[in-house]
């Protein structure tokens, strides 16, 4: 006989020893993810290439991804352990033998048969067999297991949501993006510390940036005798101090030798005073602004989130502007028409509250042509911006609600606690550039790490790549 135990009912029991009788069975049906065999390596440490390397995997004898063998062990032993006895069961012996291989979008039929009793020890032997979607054994096998000999009915624990992400997964395909278009000759303004350094020179072995370092060459150098970096064939513009380097390297970008700004070890006024100078900086006619582009665990795509980092209360066309410098990222990113969500606490236009009033102000901007190139919405709340979840239990219809690839903050207090919060309660990466000047700047924190920064410098040359066409 099957067992007709629902998994999705809310308790789970067993069969115990003297209930059960020899013919009897149970049954499960999984169909193989990658998440699955990511879950297993995870959980293993079995990171074999044939099960997690899809280049390897290609060129090995199955010419695709399997599964590894003991993923269907381990169903066996949830039919044993959940169903056929259940709860109580001890397992004493399994034997398999591998047939065949599963891949990704195989349905497995995992079955046990109770072929023998042993009633002086409460042990059962059971058949075990792993069929395909083809309906052929896959897997083999013989369980020994004592059974349990009183009846167990508890109630079905609810397991934690499993969150599979790889990290900076997101930002790896820009970079690998990135990696096509030629280096990008950039300025580092100051790099006089080891951390500054050292992700200049990432950069240059990432294949994304041809460097000018514009600083006190002693220090430069002192730096990297002490942090072993080989500066050998790189430009060195000597300068006395950092506000010097400031002015020098946007000097450099007026010349053309210079096509895009990463800040080195000095204080994010000092490059943006040089860079906002009305005389000798690189203002054009739109406002700068910082755009995260975050790479979130939970979430299925890149997310922009600006402006966290330059315009403290933007007004309404400082506003136009931060919504449009993110839409043009967004397209150089490979994103056609972004979803553009203007957040606020609300869903409603409240004139109490201006945030609303000027998300409504910058949809009918987007109307009307002032804003081009993106789907615009708001307000909205972060939630309904993108959770598909709380825009079902708010009745939002809206083509941007719930898949937003761009957050717009009311002002930067809330757009920098966004980011951050994400980062460090929600595992995200964050990388960033400045835009709205005349050439795209890497800004980048102190706390960033070098990932972070690679990631910075491969937005920044995909960005440059798509004003040059």
């Amino acid at each position: 006989m099957s067992s007709d135990l629902n998994p999705s009912m809310g308790f789970i029991e067993n069969r115990p020893f003297d209930d059960i009788a020899v013919g009897d069975s149970a049954e499960l049906v999984r169909t193989l993810t990658a998440q699955d065999i990511d879950a297993f390596a995870v959980v293993s440490g079995d990171v074999n290439p044939a099960h997690v390397d899809a280049e390897f995997a290609q060129e090995e004898v199955f010419h695709k991804v399997i599964a590894h063998g003991m993923w269907g062990g381990a169903l066996i032993s949830t039919v044993l352990g959940t169903q056929l006895p259940g709860p109580g069961t001890i397992y004493l012996d399994q034997s398999l033998k591998f047939l065949k291989p599963v891949g990704i979008g195989d349905t497995v039929t995992v079955r046990v048969t109770v072929t023998e009793k042993h009633a002086e020890k409460k042990r059962l032997t059971l058949d075990c067999v792993c069929t395909n979607g083809d309906g052929k054994p896959v897997i083999t096998g013989q369980a020994v297991v004592l059974a349990p000999t009183e009846k167990i009915r508890r109630p079905r624990v609810v397991m934690p949501d499993l969150v599979m992400h790889r990290r900076g997964a997101n930002h790896d395909r820009l970079l690998e993006a990135a990696r096509k278009h030629p280096a990008l000759p950039t300025a580092v303004v100051h790099p006089c510390d080891a951390t500054s350094l050292t992700a200049a020179l990432d950069t240059v072995s990432q294949g994304l940036i041809a460097p000018l370092l514009v600083g006190p060459e002693p220090r430069i150098r002192a730096v990297a005798e002490a942090e072993g970096l080989d500066l050998s064939g790189l430009d060195i513009i000597d300068t006395p101090h950092s506000h010097a380097s400031a002015e020098q390297a946007v000097a450099l970008v007026r010349e053309g030798r210079a096509k895009a700004l990463m800040k080195g070890a000095l204080h994010t006024d000092e490059i943006m005073s040089a860079v906002v100078s009305k005389a000798t900086g690189l203002r054009s006619e739109r406002r700068m602004s910082h755009v995260y582009v975050m790479d979130v665990p939970t979430y299925p795509k890149p997310l922009l989130i600006t402006d966290a980092a330059i315009n403290i209360a933007p007004d309404l066309q400082t506003k136009a502007d931060i919504v449009q410098n993110a839409i043009d990222l967004a397209h150089a990113l490979g994103i056609d028409m972004p979803k553009v969500a203007l957040l606020s606490a609300v869903e409603t236009i409240t004139p109490r509250m201006q945030s609303t009033v000027e998300a409504g102000a910058l949809c009918k901007m987007a109307d009307r042509g002032q804003i081009k190139g993106g789907v615009l919405d708001g307000p909205l709340a972060f939630d309904n911006a993108i959770s598909m979840r709380a825009v079902a239990s708010k009745g939002i219809t809206s083509p941007v609600a719930g898949q937003a690839d761009i957050l717009v903050a009311p002002d930067l207090e809330a757009g920098n606690m966004i980011a951050k919060q994400l980062m460090y309660l929600a595992g995200a990466e964050g990388a960033g550039i400045v835009l709205g000047a005349q050439v795209p700047i890497i800004l980048t924190s102190r706390a960033d790490d070098r990932r972070t920064r690679v990631a910075s410098a491969a937005i920044a040359s995909l960005f440059s790549g798509a004003l040059a066409r």
